[in-house]
């Protein structure tokens, strides 16, 4: 059976914001992560507001995952890597939440990787999403970043409960 290894090298390139561990899925059409407009699911909503992968990660499209290891500072840079059976129709999609927030994400998805050769890469830059899940409040004991060291994930919703663009990132 021939494998297929991918290998997702993330920068955070941010001025002072640390990243949660980085998410990385090797994964089918059937996954899609997040939609603006539409509410997240509750695996976006424990990765944005607390930077939690396991349920992010569970979904039956998914063919192969990883999760980073620990906090990602600015400045740094962490290697994930998947391997997979086939390289048929495959996408790839990763999501980090940005810790000195409420519930900013930001990521990639559904980029398509079947036709990259051995050797081959490709560079992308992530946009910052709000996942609509938490007040924006960015108050004392509201984050789980080390500038608060406070409350992470909560499923009380209290904010406009759909992914958008985030306004202040």
């Amino acid at each position: 059976i021939p494998e297929f290894s991918y290998r997702l090298t993330v920068k955070n390139l941010t001025n002072n914001q640390p990243m949660s561990p980085v998410a990385f899925a090797i994964h089918r059409d059937g996954f899609n992560p997040w939609q603006v407009g539409v509410p997240a699911s509750n695996g976006l909503e424990q990765l944005a507001e607390g930077g939690a992968t396991d349920e992010f990660l569970n979904n039956t499209n998914i063919m192969a995952s990883s999760s980073g290891d620990g906090i990602l500072m600015p400045g740094m840079s962490q290697v994930i890597e998947v391997t997979v059976n086939s390289n048929n129709n495959i996408m790839f999609s990763s999501a980090t939440m940005l810790v000195n927030t409420n519930d900013a994400f930001t990521g990639l998805k559904q980029q398509l990787i079947s036709d990259l050769m051995p050797g081959d890469s490709m560079t992308f830059i992530g946009r910052v999403y709000d996942a609509g899940t938490e007040s924006n409040s960015e108050a004392q004991n509201t984050m789980p970043g080390p500038a608060d060291m406070g409350e992470g994930y909560n499923e009380t919703r209290d904010d406009v409960d759909f992914v958008a663009m985030h306004p202040g990132v």
